[in-house]
């Protein structure tokens, strides 16, 4: 694994300046406030991007690469850090029909409520040529009924586990990866019940098992092909057993003292990373560089992957292009060509996107890839196996990004307010119904 990818993979706070962010939100920049996209300057075509955290097309120098091989072609390309931010400009201007890139990023959650409400704003990119190459299940999750396909598959998030090495050793438990995967395999009422054992023999250690009891319920609400709703479009959080199992169970965690309180990607992550305040957590192949960017060179090789107790999927991204850009021709053209399986395997060899396509999980830069931080862990192959137990269909909803939000404040509320599961429920459960309408 390239030594580059831990400095590419996380940028986010440092490269993306408040100004690029307020652009975005303003509809400032190449697209300007009036129109899409970019257009023709100078005799060269000028395509536009609008994307959020590090999708590493700019971070690698892919756009630059694009260029030198088309010098006709010139790519700007807005970066927002944090994707509410991203998508909430993304609404406006999609309302408004003006302030729109020629190219737009679409988070997972997102899909399905863009496909429903806004698929006219996109081109179909369902004849794209050399497109066959994805994972069935992806592009059906930006598809319409009509089969009209509003994006290209970027990564995917298949799930491990990572772990501290050295606190498992302190608390009397295996530190081999393969060993520890067998601690929990087939079950994740086993991970709780080894961070119990771990809390009992750690004693006297600020250490806490797991980062958050969200990133464990994300884990298992994930590893089903429903999870908030079902295939006609309906509500069924609240009695689907998948749900309310994931519930249960992170609860246990939130008021066993197994959490370090610590929601992912939140205040105070970062520093609980750095200053090891936890052992375990639940991470997709996306995590691990940021994992490695904040926890720092101190704990190089102190960190492992294990195996998690059931596959599951979260997160991963699309490329759309808008139907009113005036360079759409070309703009599909980059999509295509950024999404292709040679540019998702060098995305992970440089910063562990994990490919969405079939053919690049198959090439031995994805298969044969270890990473050094992870203590030599052979990412390729844990994450790919992961991959494989993936449900075949990924039902998604219009608002599962926002639901998954509000789950993971209602955990919050037992982890750090003292609520008990069945007042936060009721409470997530309020707030849920009120963002759906």
């Amino acid at each position: 694994m390239s030594s580059t990818r831990t400095k590419l993979r996380t940028r986010i706070a440092a490269a993306i300046s408040a100004a690029t962010v307020l652009g975005l939100v303003a509809g400032c920049g190449s697209g300007g406030g009036s129109g899409t996209g970019g257009g023709h300057e100078n005799g060269k075509t000028v395509i536009t991007m609008g994307l959020f955290g590090v999708m590493g097309f700019k971070e690698t120098g892919l756009l630059e690469k694009y260029m030198k091989l088309h010098p006709d072609v010139v790519i700007k390309a807005d970066v927002a850090g944090d994707e509410q931010t991203y998508y909430t400009a993304l609404q406006t201007h999609l309302a408004a029909g003006s302030g729109l890139k020629d190219i737009q990023g679409i988070e997972v959650g997102r899909a399905k409520e863009l496909v429903d409400t806004q698929k006219d704003k996109f081109a179909d990119l369902a004849d794209v040529p050399g497109t066959d190459h994805f994972l069935p299940w992806k592009l059906s999750q930006v598809t319409a009924p009509d089969k009209k396909v509003i994006g290209l598959g970027t990564d995917i998030g298949p799930m491990a586990v990572c772990y501290r090495k050295d606190f498992f050793e302190q608390a009397g438990l295996p530190t081999d990866r393969d060993q520890v995967a067998k601690l929990w395999a087939g079950d994740w009422s086993k991970y709780v019940a080894v961070g119990k054992q771990f809390k009992a023999g750690l004693k006297g250690s600020k250490a806490a098992f797991m980062d958050s009891s969200s990133g464990l319920f994300n884990a298992m609400i994930y590893g089903n092909s429903e999870q908030f709703y079902d295939k006609s479009g309906k509500l069924i959080y609240a009695k689907n057993p998948v749900v309310k199992d994931a519930w249960k169970l992170a609860s246990q965690a939130a008021t066993s003292g197994l959490t370090a309180k610590l929601r992912q990607f939140q205040p105070g992550w970062d520093p609980g990373l750095a200053n090891s305040t936890f052992a375990t957590t639940v991470c997709p192949a996306w995590m691990l560089a940021h994992i490695s960017e904040k926890a720092g060179p101190a704990n190089k090789g102190k960190w492992d992957v294990a195996k998690a107790p059931k596959g599951a999927n979260w997160g991963g991204s699309f490329l759309g292009v808008m139907e009113k850009s005036p360079v759409k021709k070309e703009a599909k053209e980059l999509v295509a060509w950024l999404t292709a399986p040679e540019q998702q395997s060098y995305l992970f060899e440089k910063i562990g996107n994990f490919p969405s396509s079939a053919t690049a999980l198959k090439s031995p830069a994805v298969t044969g890839a270890k990473s050094e931080y992870f203590s030599g862990a052979p990412i390729g192959k844990i994450f790919g196996e992961a991959a494989t137990e993936i449900p075949d269909e990924q039902v998604l909803g219009r608002k599962d990004g926002t639901i998954k939000d509000i789950f993971s404040q209602g955990l919050t509320l037992i982890e750090s307010q003292g609520k008990s599961p069945d007042d936060a429920w009721k409470t997530t459960d309020e707030r849920i119904k009120k963002a759906t309408g």
